[in-house]
């Protein structure tokens, strides 16, 4: 199956190699979708992503990757596709405004190297209002964080920039604890491990 990876924040396609070359040793066909919240908006990241899917795609079935702001551009794109991902992946994504966000938004640095979308991410009318994509969705939240009564997230499970509660919002039915810290979720284990079964029993499925 034909696989979009979309990294996160402060990340590059670089960080999603390891997850595409066990993909790809599965068997499926993995391609890296890289965008820039300082130097693009949200509206020209996921067209462009729509482009991508659509010409290297086509009508096959797909299933879509997101890492955190990743998990986001999915949201805004995949209602809008010819043809729907049959699965999609969210791996420490910000399902609500986040803390973090709102926090750092207030400094004229994190505003400019994050653009409109690390605005938006603190925007809780934005956040509420994002579609969840059709088909299988799995969501990979992160518990590796630090707690202490006397931390950001308090005793909260976290990984480190998101508490357990704003990675997973509504969606508690298709929610994945991962012993993960944000930023290294897609290394581990269980998360390719579920990925790769998810894809395998949309395959059987298909087959029979």
């Amino acid at each position: 199956m034909h696989v979009v990876l979309i990294h996160g924040m402060g990340r590059t396609p670089l960080s999603m190699l390891r997850l595409r070359r066990r993909l790809e040793r599965a068997g499926h066909v993995p391609h890296l979708f890289a965008y820039s919240p300082t130097f693009e908006t949200l509206a020209g990241a996921t067209s462009r992503l729509a482009r991508l899917i659509e010409r290297r795609i086509g009508g096959e079935r797909h299933a879509l990757v997101g890492h955190s702001l990743g998990s986001v551009l999915i949201r805004v794109t995949a209602g809008g596709l010819q043809t729907p991902p049959a699965a999609c992946f969210f791996l420490a994504p910000p399902m609500v405004a986040c803390r973090a966000a709102r926090y750092f938004s207030r400094f004229r640095l994190y505003r400019w190297l994050t653009g409109e979308m690390g605005s938006l991410l603190a925007d809780e009318a934005f956040m509420r209002n994002l579609p969840v994509p059709p088909g299988v969705l799995r969501i990979y939240v992160g518990t590796r964080g630090p707690r202490a009564a006397w931390l950001p997230f308090g005793l909260e499970e976290n990984d480190g920039i998101l508490s357990a509660a704003e990675a997973s919002g509504d969606c508690t039915a298709s929610v994945i604890k991962v012993r993960a810290l944000h930023a290294f979720i897609m290394h581990a284990r269980p998360v390719y491990d579920d990925i790769l079964a998810t894809l395998a029993g949309l395959e059987t499925a298909k087959m029979a």
